[in-house]
């Protein structure tokens, strides 16, 4: 038979000379080089742990010793030994007994009298492998409690079947204000608006459904004392005791979303102002230069004769259209509304700028209940979303059919736009500059966009904001 070569240090703590020499046996018929160690009692057993500088491989451990025995001697070793595997060799034939103490930590519990050297040394090398991989869990586990619990950034566990907090850190104790009993005592719903419930709901069983990993999106929370923070959420399954759970990351980003609207506000605010420049001297100059043509024009129509008034009819329509063209794309460009009509107004004026085919059929409806005023950025910014849509439609869709539709429920405006044109492959869409401006108005609210499009089935936009009330 082939010895185990490895070099292994072994405890032994018996006070029977008769079973020291056949565990040895045992021990050498198996391992080539046994570093065997020995005390017949608790007390000399316990000096050694304490002055090893390394923890031994294994103990093997009597249960009856003259200065302790049976289960005291258990609860003392287990406590006086904790990085090395304990292996039990008694007489003691106690089939409960020995259950409890492999409940409570101990290796193998092995009977001396059926006790044979290739059942010791399977005990031993797996008690081994044993210890290295809980200790090696532990680690893992550590790891894991070290990033949870000293994340910088509010962290939780959450059962999706029921929502419910499982673990939450200290990060989100603060952050948050409510305790760990407190969060303990809640589920995901009790932090987002009441409005977002059945939204959660949804995304969470979309989660349990396709059995989704990664996600990451934007949300809005509410602390403890009322108040509102825009984060954003990084979300994973977890498995702790095979049953798998959600972990969360919630990253605070009211501060820098407050930062970068503030950029946005001030881009659009100058792209404002250039189209405003552009589109006053589109209407006060080029359309002035193009009516002073008109009337220089119409006085040469007497000089000319019958044969060249064809000539004549057909620059003088053209440059009347050319007058109305660029009064619509002036008045696109720099819309003089609000100041005497409402939203309602200022979109038909919009849409009747527009120069689509013969044929084609816009609809809009306003299904505002309460119909009170909005505040004027958002009236100016929904006018803006419509209008770049529109653009989009006409340059693009080959759309017979528009649809436009105002809604409003709670403090959340939305705006559908849709047509029954081309589509397109929703894979393209971050390539548009029109809807990436959308997207930028609607986030410039608290709000965001969905684009519903395929190849042959038209587009829908929906856009939703948020505004005071």
């Amino acid at each position: 038979m082939i010895k185990d070569k490895l070099r292994y240090r072994i405890l032994l703590i018996e006070d029977n000379p008769g079973d020291v020499m056949i565990i040895e046996d045992f021990i050498g018929e198996m391992i080539e080089l046994p570093g065997i160690k020995y005390a017949d009692s608790f007390a000399k057993a316990n000096a050694l742990l304490t002055a090893e500088t390394a923890p031994f491989d294994v103990v093997l451990l009597d249960l009856k010793l003259t200065d302790m025995s049976g289960q005291q001697l258990i609860t003392a070793m287990l406590k006086a030994c904790t990085l090395s595997p304990i292996i039990i060799l008694t007489g003691y034939a106690d089939i409960e007994f020995s259950t409890r103490a492999i409940t409570q930590g101990i290796y193998d519990y092995l009977l001396k009298d059926e006790l044979t050297a290739i059942m010791l040394y399977k005990s031993i090398v797996y008690a081994i492998e044993r210890k290295k991989n809980i200790s090696e869990l532990e680690r893992t586990e550590k790891k894991y409690s070290d990033l949870f619990n000293l994340s910088p950034q509010p962290m939780w566990v959450y059962d999706p079947g029921t929502y419910r907090f499982i673990q939450v850190n200290r990060a989100a104790t603060e952050q948050y204000g409510y305790t760990e009993a407190e969060f303990m005592q809640m589920s995901i719903l009790d932090i987002r608006p009441p409005e977002e419930a059945v939204f959660v709901r949804q995304l969470v069983e979309s989660h349990n459904q396709t059995k989704s990993r990664a996600y990451h999106g934007k949300s809005l929370h509410r602390k403890k004392d009322g108040s509102h923070i825009e984060v954003d959420i990084y979300s994973n399954p977890i498995l702790i005791n095979d049953k798998t759970f959600r972990s969360v990351i919630a990253i605070d980003v009211t501060e820098k979303n407050l930062r970068e609207n503030a950029i946005t506000r001030a881009i659009i605010k100058t792209q404002e102002e250039e189209r405003y420049e552009i589109g006053g001297e589109l209407h006060d100059n080029v359309c002035q230069l193009l009516a002073a043509s008109q009337m220089g024009l119409g006085m040469l129509k007497k000089s000319l004769p019958v044969s060249r008034m064809e000539f004549y009819e057909g620059c003088r329509n053209n440059i009347s259209k050319a007058l109305e063209e660029i009064r619509n794309l002036s008045h696109r460009l720099a819309p003089a509304f609000f100041d005497e009509a409402n939203l309602d107004d200022a979109f038909r004026k919009l849409f009747d700028s527009f120069l689509f085919e013969p044929g084609v059929v816009l609809r809009y409806h306003n299904s505002r209940a309460d119909g009170a005023e909005l505040a004027m950025d958002i009236q100016f910014n929904l006018y803006r979303i419509v209008q770049e849509q529109l653009k989009n439609i006409l340059k693009y869709a080959a759309a017979s059919l528009i649809e436009i539709n105002l809604g409003q429920s709670g403090n959340h405006i939305s705006i559908s736009i849709s047509d029954n044109g081309k589509g397109f492959n929703l894979a393209n869409v971050k390539k548009g500059i029109g809807f990436a401006n959308i997207r930028r108005r609607a986030e410039l609210f608290g709000g965001n966009m969905v684009i519903v499009s395929a190849p042959g089935k038209g587009c829908r936009v929906e856009v939703v904001l948020q505004h005071a009330g």
